[in-house]
């Protein structure tokens, strides 16, 4: 009998380990880091108006994301698949629960945050070549405009998109370089920023004492207290929560670390304490240029303050007092940098996600094979593209965004609950890793994502309840997928 021909015969097609330590923690720090350090302190002065409860804020949210990846380290030293997160939810509470989680990151969380972070960056090549704004028009229909800053947009995420479908190789290597170059360039904002004692325009404003520091009040002067703080402070979270937010990405790479039981929590836990870390120190270096209370529609930056900083653009304001007029430039640049980096990032994880979701015959067959040249998933990488494009021309991205940190934080929540499941169904299961104060630091994590939120259902209800609406709009197609899975299975 002669052998059968290799086309007969092909053989597997497996993710390359590729990914050492300092790759891993670029893919968790990089695709954390992109343009929110930079706005989202000016919401966040707006609603608490006091520097004290601002920065505790980001170190509530920098504790929480670090006391997460802890938990999270756990589940991917037992589970260092491709899929990661989507894996977890399904070995604790069932397809159902992880699939409802894999719809929702492909329709929202990923694409959303792809075509989001593809405006940032054109937003900022604007600053460069003025042409790239919302104004060049190329053609109307109705109310409905297609802009230069769209084309860049989608532009960028199918360059950063083809480059992926080429190999891990080529994407690793984009993530370290870009990672690096922007962990430097923030580095070099909060030493600068630090060292500029003559430019200290917030000092006297912000620390002259204990009542400035740490008085919460709302934008009419009313003191904000109890229930209303809890919901408030809630509600100032989100944003750092979102600009910490894609930490949870090198999970789904599981199959591309090497010696991932050991990787994978070390990645998690360096990274995130090093983004966590870096944001504090840059809003206090904010706090000590710029007052944080200000005029809307002030003369300068000064007067303007952090609550009221051009387009929300702390991170400009900053670097225009360091800089001079070369900051707005020179931020531009930073920001341009920081959000190439996260876009690779983001890009390169999701559709590993996908491709777990596919084998488990839960999504688009096709998404769950690998590339024979390249070993990675080609067909989730382009569809994950081309649905991040049309979020990029329907301008659509950032409602859904909004809408969407809820339902985040929520699976959140779930997965390191799925820790006390885990636990209990598999006490005898090998564990690389354990999580320290256990039971406590999961407890911890969990009780108090939930009250951030249930301060945000408290104090904006619509975005909640969209947020839930968005999770449940994948119920029927789990049960047609579910359903096929099952008619294979039994044929």
């Amino acid at each position: 009998m002669s052998p059968m021909s290799s086309e007969q015969n092909p053989q597997p097609v497996h993710f390359t380990r590729a990914m050492g330590l300092l790759d891993s923690t670029a893919v968790v720090v990089g695709s954390m880091i992109g343009s929110g350090i930079f706005i989202v302190s000016a919401e966040a002065s707006r609603l608490l108006g006091s520097p004290g409860w601002v920065l505790l804020a980001w170190l509530l949210s920098g504790i929480l994301t670090v006391v997460g990846a802890v938990c999270y380290s756990e589940l991917s030293a037992m589970h260092p698949e491709a899929g990661g997160q989507y894996v977890f939810l399904r070995e604790s509470f069932g397809k159902l629960a992880a699939f409802l989680y894999g719809w929702t990151l492909f329709m929202v969380i990923q694409a959303g945050t792809i075509a989001a972070v593809g405006v940032a960056f054109a937003k900022f090549l604007g600053v460069f070549v003025p042409a790239v704004s919302k104004q060049t028009v190329f053609f109307s229909v109705g109310d409905y405009s297609f802009t230069a800053l769209q084309l860049v947009s989608i532009l960028v995420v199918v360059l950063l998109t083809a480059i992926n479908c080429r190999g891990i190789t080529a994407a690793k290597l984009i993530q370290t370089t870009f990672t690096m170059t922007k962990v430097a360039a923030l580095g070099l904002l909060i030493v600068l920023g630090a060292l500029s004692f003559s430019k200290f325009n917030g000092v006297q404003a912000n620390f002259s004492s204990f009542t400035t520091f740490f008085s919460p009040v709302d934008l009419k002067g009313n003191a904000l207290e109890g229930m209303t703080l809890i919901g408030v402070i809630s509600l100032a979270m989100v944003g750092p929560l979102f600009s910490s937010d894609a930490w949870n990405n090198l999970t789904f790479t599981g199959e591309e670390v090497k010696e991932p039981t050991k990787t994978l929590p070390r990645s998690l836990m360096l990274g995130t304490a090093l983004v966590s870390l870096l944001y504090l120190l840059t809003n206090v270096v904010y706090m000590l240029l710029i007052p944080l209370k200000g005029t809307e529609g002030g003369a300068d930056v000064i007067s303007r303050g952090i609550q009221f900083a051009a387009e929300d653009r702390v991170g400009t304001a900053a670097a225009e007092i360091i800089f001079g007029s070369a900051g707005v430039y020179i931020m531009a640049a930073a920001i341009m940098i920081s959000t190439f980096g996260a876009l690779n990032g983001i890009i390169l994880a999701g559709p590993r996600a996908y491709y777990a979701m596919a084998r488990d015959g839960l999504f688009f067959k096709k998404c769950g094979e690998l590339n024979a040249n390249t070993h990675v998933p080609t067909f989730g990488l382009i569809m994950q593209g081309a649905w991040s494009c049309l979020l990029c021309l329907s301008g659509q991205y950032s409602k859904l965004l909004e809408y969407v940190m809820f339902a985040a934080l929520l699976f959140y929540v779930l997965t390191v609950a799925g820790l006390f499941v885990m636990r209990k169904k598999y006490p005898n299961a090998e564990r690389p890793y354990k999580v320290p104060l256990y039971p406590f630091l999961p407890a911890l994590y969990v009780v108090l994502t939930s009250v951030v939120m249930i301060g945000q259902i408290c104090q904006s209800p619509g975005y909640s309840g969209a947020g839930l609406l968005i999770i449940l709009s994948g119920l029927p197609a789990y049960l047609i997928w579910n359903r096929n899975a099952a008619a294979k299975s039994e044929s």
